[in-house]
């Protein structure tokens, strides 16, 4: 009867002293990275930049992504630097809250210098560049796209840099899902009309995230957007792309 009966106390169980492994589970050691960052939680989707005549336009939407919940919808992922620079992020919006709280904290202190000197577009940029590709040498990136945006030496720039650190200048730029629909509308219209103004540039824009509305599931209809000139920085809050859903009822194979 004895001989039917376990020997073991606990079967399968952890030795004295030590923790439980759960099934399909980890128990991170001492040595081993956290591993936070790698999983971003709330999260913006594209941005869209536009070179014209005489600036540039910088848009995003102002939602916040819970996974796939639209759960915040009056979130901002434009950044202000400067009279003559704006920079906006996608992907991770506590990463961009972080970085945010750092440039900000450099320009103060770039102001209290006093010397005449402030931050450009172009080494802002370039900070930037340095910034993402050391994070991700450190496996520990920041999960977010950056486009940068200004006015530098008599003309537009416009740039971006993603999580790993890759970086490039160009007319037009667009992020996420944005690079797959947006970019060629944006091309093809500046082509047609390399010599457009503010207005029409920031026209091709609301085109574009309306059209990412329709096609994309994480993005929203209210956006912000930035014009950037000689003049310095000009930014509209909080504009509301009117949308057209009468043949929505018509599409149908894709429940």
């Amino acid at each position: 009867m004895e001989s039917l009966l376990p020997t073991e106390l606990w079967r399968n169980g952890p030795q004295p002293g030590s923790l439980y492994n759960f099934p399909g589970g980890k128990i991170a050691g001492h040595n081993e990275p956290v591993k936070r960052t790698m999983y971003p939680i709330v999260t913006g989707t594209s941005v869209l930049g536009l070179k014209f005549k005489d600036g540039v336009v910088l848009a995003a939407d102002k939602l916040g992504s819970y996974g796939s919940m639209a759960k915040f919808r009056d979130l901002t992922r434009l950044l202000k630097v400067n009279d003559q620079t704006v920079v906006g992020a996608g992907g991770d919006y506590a990463d961009y809250q972080f970085l945010t709280e750092i440039i900000e904290q450099r320009v103060i202190e770039e102001e209290c210098l006093n010397d005449g000197f402030g931050y450009t577009p172009s080494s802002l940029f370039s900070w930037l560049t340095r910034v993402m590709y050391n994070r991700r040498s450190n496996i520990n990136p920041l999960w977010n796209t950056y486009v940068v945006a200004g006015w530098q030496k008599g003309e537009g720039f416009l740039g971006y840099v993603d999580k790993i650190g890759t970086a490039y200048q160009a007319p037009t730029i667009a992020t996420g899902y944005g690079a797959y629909i947006a970019q060629p509308l944006l091309r093809e219209a500046l082509e047609k009309n390399p010599n457009m103004t503010a207005e029409q540039a920031a026209e091709q824009l609301d085109r574009c995230l309306k059209v990412l509305y329709y096609r994309d599931a994480r993005s929203l209809n209210k956006y912000d957007l930035a014009i950037i000139t000689k003049d310095g920085v000009e930014i509209r809050s909080s504009i509301v792309s009117k949308t057209n859903w009468e043949i929505a009822h018509m599409i149908k194979g894709y429940e």
